[in-house]
């Protein structure tokens, strides 16, 4: 029977200190056999902190002569576990000692026993965690829960076990960075992963100061996908919103006039949505027909909805005025907008 001895444990690090050392002296004291150490190019001023651990017999160390991120250092590491290993799989933690050998070894065991992904999750309640990462979890797990309906707790989380099975996946996760770790959790619901949750330590060393980081750079590379999904939204909702509004003052005593401002201002905006969303939201490379099709199998209920909502709301309300009728068809939109996401991303954009 498999035991935690048999997984092995994986450490991408970046200009390192001492603290390495300490991480893989308590890893082995732990009773871990394999750790895998991933030097991600610091330079040679870092060289000593490896040179440490290399005479340890438990440890292997795996160089990229530049930097390449932790991404693609967390897949180096896997590209060498597929070859070099035939273990149950992997634990993935940082180096920096944020995460503590007895938290490594509970997902280890959770995932030897469940056969899934085990992610050691922090408790974001507490008043030690560092205001940027409590806000960055939560909008995170915000738009995991809405966008992909994965119930993560955290999705910062760099402590992952991973069952040697779904290593392949994972290899071929887009990314290079930190958006990388994001990607994989997206791939949980794309292959049918399943996965499951331990709560670790909370571990902050100098309010995370040693984290690489970029709040800005790297949070663009994770919601990258949302965001230009956001771009598109607001271009064709300006689209929308302005030829309803003009149109309902020109029409504004014919009968049935929101209905037909809606249709005609949804059918110019959508043409503009649907080439945008497909191209640099989704980068999907279908059939047009097939996914035009699919958008408009969507875009046309989505119309008669939001056309039957805000006459419903006009009718018993009694508001009167374009302004005011515009407000009404902003707000039921923006609920839209989410259904739409969703669905886009899981039906009519989705790659083989």
């Amino acid at each position: 029977m498999s035991s935690y001895q048999d997984v092995s444990v994986v450490l991408p690090s970046y200009k390192p200190d001492e603290k390495l050392r300490g991480v893989v002296c308590g890893l082995i004291d732990a009773g871990f056999k394999d750790i895998i150490v991933i030097d991600d190019g610091g330079g040679n001023d870092y060289n000593k902190y490896f040179d440490e651990i290399r005479d340890f017999p438990e440890v292997t160390v795996l160089v990229h002569e530049v930097n390449k991120g932790k991404g693609r250092a967390l897949k180096t590491a896997m590209e060498y576990y597929i070859s070099n290993r035939s273990g149950v799989g992997i634990v993935t933690a940082d180096g920096d000692g944020q995460h503590v050998p007895t938290d490594i070894r509970a997902c280890a065991e959770k995932m030897i026993q469940n056969k899934s992904v085990v992610l050691g999750v922090r408790d974001f309640s507490k008043p030690e965690v560092p205001p940027r990462s409590k806000l960055g979890n939560r909008i995170t797990s915000f738009m995991f829960l809405t966008s992909c309906g994965l119930k993560i707790s955290d999705t910062q989380t760099g402590l992952r076990a991973i069952p040697a099975e779904y290593l392949p996946v994972f290899v071929d996760t887009k990314g290079e960075r930190y958006e990388y770790e994001t990607n994989m959790l997206l791939d949980f619901g794309k292959n049918n992963i399943p996965f499951d949750e331990v709560e670790i330590q909370t571990v902050y060393i100098d309010e995370n100061a040693t984290s690489h980081f970029d709040p800005i750079k790297d949070s663009i590379r994770i919601y990258k996908q949302i965001l230009k999904y956001i771009l598109s939204s607001v271009g064709s909702f300006v689209i929308d919103i302005g030829l309803f509004y003009v149109l309902k003052l020109i029409l504004g005593s014919v009968n049935h006039a929101t209905i037909i401002c809606t249709v005609i201002a949804r059918i110019c905006s959508s043409m503009f949505n649907y080439m945008f969303n497909k191209k640099l939201v989704f980068g999907n490379n279908s059939s047009s027909i097939k996914t035009l099709l699919k958008y408009y199998a969507l875009c046309i209920p989505q119309m008669l909805v939001s056309a039957g909502l805000v006459t419903l709301v006009e009718s018993l309300s009694g508001a009167e005025g374009a302004g005011i009728i515009t407000l009404v068809k902003v707000v039921i939109d923006t609920f839209l907008f989410i259904c739409s996401y969703v669905i886009q991303k899981k039906w009519v954009f989705k790659n083989n």
